[in-house]
């Protein structure tokens, strides 16, 4: 093991997210590239009126996303087409991505005219929820804002390609906020890591900056801290609206950012963004160690 190098966790679950804001898919391993976990985020819901890109961030708008759960028909791999996506809605209907109406199936079930698409467009958009995170607002503030901000380009991620959560933290938010179900799904990551035995604590903040190995072939570089936002609060799968979760964030883990917006505070903290610097194959069970600042350029 390299000086640097710490023994960190072990990878317990691995998610990806077929479309954007909807329910995703709990997989026992995933290959990496440079645009992340193969598969996550391939598709994204287009509002035909707006031209933004669909987001649960504006739930006033798009809450319903959070409602529909997305799986791939086939396991995409690498180089090769995308396969099809079934898509429940929340009515139990199911559709696929390849039939014909599925535009007009998902507009009916969301109430807008939607395209459900593969690409974004040039300039990606979205509308998100930036009420304070304390609560404190009378009513909800939506901004436009771009999306990709540290991703591969012709992506659909708001920020980076990879969001790593630790069990540290979602322990440490279970003592912080007891009256909540604090379950990973809540926070969308395509990487959960369980630490050491024990451990309560908001980890990752001491990641930033650094690279995480996994099973010795995946080279991740943690470039941020992850701000939430409004989605860990509402209701997805059997997980019910819970607004005390991003109060409770706000008063414990308050972290600067270091790449997104450097020197800027975010007020309301779990688990970090990353960056995929040598691809290769993650499977439930993978060690992961934390080395130090990443000198190889991404591959």
């Amino acid at each position: 093991m390299h000086p640097d190098e710490q023994p960190t966790g072990t990878v317990v679950s691995i998610w990806r997210y077929p479309v954007k804001s909807m329910q995703g898919e709990e997989i026992d391993e995933a290959e990496i590239t440079d645009r992340g976990a193969i598969g996550d985020r391939a598709y994204a819901v287009l509002d035909r009126e707006t031209g933004h890109v669909a987001s649960a961030k504006h739930p006033g708008k798009w809450g319903a996303l959070l409602a529909c759960r997305a799986a791939f028909a086939a396991p995409p791999r690498p180089s090769a087409p995308l396969p099809p996506v079934w898509i429940t809605l929340p009515d139990g209907a199911v559709l696929s991505s390849a039939q014909p109406d599925v535009d007009r199936a998902l507009s009916r079930a969301l109430g807008r005219d939607v395209a459900l698409v593969s690409r974004p467009p040039d300039t990606a958009t979205r509308e998100a929820d930036r009420s304070p995170a304390d609560g404190s607002a009378a009513q909800a503030t939506i901004v436009e804002e771009p999306m990709a901000l540290a991703a591969p380009a012709g992506t659909f991620f708001d920020v980076a390609a990879m969001h790593v959560l630790t069990t540290a933290t979602l322990d440490h938010l279970r003592d912080l906020h007891p009256s909540g179900r604090i379950e990973a799904p809540r926070f969308r990551p395509n990487l959960v890591v369980a630490t050491a035995a024990g451990e309560r604590r908001f980890v990752e903040n001491g990641w930033i900056g650094r690279a995480l190995e996994i099973a010795q072939e995946v080279h991740l570089e943690v470039i941020d801290p992850c701000p939430r936002c409004v989605v860990p609060t509402l209701a997805q799968g059997d997980l019910p609206r819970d607004p005390g979760l991003l109060r409770a964030l706000a008063r414990h883990n308050a972290v600067a950012s270091a790449t997104v917006a450097p020197g800027v505070v975010f007020p309301a903290v779990a688990g970090v963004y990353a960056t995929v610097r040598r691809e290769g194959a993650i499977r439930r069970g993978a060690a992961v160690q934390l080395g130090g600042a990443p000198v190889s350029p991404p591959r």
